[in-house]
């Protein structure tokens, strides 16, 4: 007992929720549909965003406030306010709560996720902590503004990465846009809309074999470090 050959190290993503919600509600949403074989083999922290909600939640009378939003954009998605400071906000969570193996993101969340790779390879985003090794995009879609898609997905994104599509999701098209950008994609087709959605078998099995296959390549040097940290705590 407790030899380290026993412990294994989970994944560990930062959950990055959807626009005008919070991290309470999407832990909430993930805790309440996924099941415990999923939740016990990821480790999962959900940070709020950096603004408070500018405007009415469209989960208003479901889930309590606060609500926040990642930026703030215009009625064609196409400009952005707030960007710069939502990565710098973002690359700040990730140093001091960090080191993270993924990103894991809903609707706004899920296309700052899938967005963040690129911007971190063409080193405008994320400078000072490790690369994004893996994503898991739910209701995801990609950027539309001209400066950031440019530097977003100017090569494909080698992350492995898994995609929840809803059949009803209004995303949906830009979900699947989205894979064309991707190396390899994973991906998990549901009935539902845009939502953090319960698994049937067959998308169980799919996220118990991703999960199972990114554990494998957890690099070992960090782990060690985590033990060796452990180890010095405990002493």
């Amino acid at each position: 007992m407790g030899s380290e050959a026993e412990i294994v190290r989970k994944p560990r993503f930062l959950c990055l929720h959807g626009f005008r919600t919070s991290g309470a509600i999407l832990k909430k949403q993930i805790e309440t549909k996924w099941p415990q074989s999923v939740l016990e083999k990821i480790d999962l922290v959900y940070p709020d965003a950096p603004f408070p909600a500018q405007g009415k939640s469209d989960v208003e009378g479901i889930f309590d406030p606060p609500y926040y939003e990642w930026f703030q954009f215009n009625k064609e998605f196409t400009s952005y306010t707030n960007f710069d400071e939502c990565l710098a906000y973002i690359e700040d969570i990730m140093i001091k709560q960090g080191p993270f193996d993924g990103l894991l993101g809903f609707s706004q969340g899920a296309i700052l996720s899938a967005g963040l790779p690129g911007l971190q390879e063409k080193g405008v985003a994320l400078t000072k902590v490790p690369k994004i090794k893996f994503l898991i995009i739910i209701g995801g879609a990609k950027f539309k503004s001209e400066s950031v898609v440019e530097k977003a997905y100017s090569s494909p994104i080698q992350c492995q990465s898994l995609h929840f599509l809803g059949e009803t999701d209004f995303l949906k098209p830009y979900g699947l846009e989205l894979l064309e950008s991707c190396v390899d994609p994973v991906v998990i087709h549901h009935p539902k809309g845009h939502t953090i959605p319960r698994f049937d078998e067959k998308g169980l099995e799919t996220m118990l074999s991703f999960l199972e296959r990114i554990q494998k390549m957890l690099p070992e040097k960090q782990e060690k470090e985590l033990y060796h940290k452990e180890d010095a705590l405990e002493a």
